[in-house]
This record gives structure tokens, sequence and C-alpha cells, in this order.
């Protein structure tokens, strides 16, 4: 049995150099979108999220994914269901 290749740092960046790049230029040009709009509404959240994710993704970590998926998700509510109106399959089974 052979283990599986782990790629090294040089080969991951060699396969998703063009993409990344054309992420990070799709994000720049959303931003340059929202600024010739004037900007964000001043009540606006989602643009400090949007602050604090690029400023997340400079950090020098290996959880950025995980952290960015974090700061975008809501905390957990136990209740979730009867928010948003589902039945839980014990009351379903009644």
């Amino acid at each position: 049995m052979t283990l599986p290749h782990v790629m090294t740092a040089e080969e991951i960046l060699q396969r998703d150099f063009l993409p990344l790049r054309a992420r990070l230029i799709e994000v720049a040009a959303m931003l340059d979108r929202l600024d010739r709009a004037g900007g964000s509404p001043p009540d606006d959240e989602r643009m400090g999220l949007v602050a604090q994710a690029i400023a997340r993704l400079s950090e020098d970590r290996d959880d950025r994914a995980e952290d960015l998926q974090r700061l975008f998700s809501l905390p957990y509510d136990p209740a979730w269901r009867e928010s948003f109106g589902i039945e839980s399959r014990s009351q379903k089974a009644r």
C-alpha cells in the first residue's frame, strides 16, 4: 500500500495560483464597484465583516478558512427549527 502524495507548498502554488489570482481580482473589483457607488450604507454591518475578513486573510495562521466561516456564520441556536418553522423528526413521528 502506498501513501498518498502530500503536495509541497510549491506544487500547491503552481496548481492554484491562477484561480487564486482571479478570485482576488474579483474581490478587488467588487470593492471598487462599491466605492464608485458611494460605498455601503453607514449602518450596513456586512462591510465591517468584509473588512475583518480581509484583515484576517493577511494573518499568518493555518485556520483562515475556518476563521472566516465562523466570522460569517450565525451563532448556533438550539431552537433553530422553531425559528424557521421546521418540525423535528420526533414531532413528525407523532
